[in-house]
């Protein structure tokens, strides 16, 4: 699985704080991809709980 954050991102720390191991927020969100894998379940939650719609699951 990939987990990218498009140009939608408000930086509102939403994905953050339901998966500080995967998401940072610094004014946008990023990635940790070597964690990922071990989150996919937190990850998938970000991205439902994400009002403008930026983590994209592929």
């Amino acid at each position: 699985m990939s987990v990218k954050i498009n140009e939608n991102c408000i930086g509102c720390g939403a994905c953050e704080s339901i998966c500080e191991a995967v998401f940072s927020v610094d004014g946008v969100a990023t990635v940790n991809e070597s964690e990922v894998a071990a989150n996919m379940a937190a990850v998938k939650e970000a991205a439902e709980a994400c009002p403008v719609g930026a983590i994209e699951v592929a």
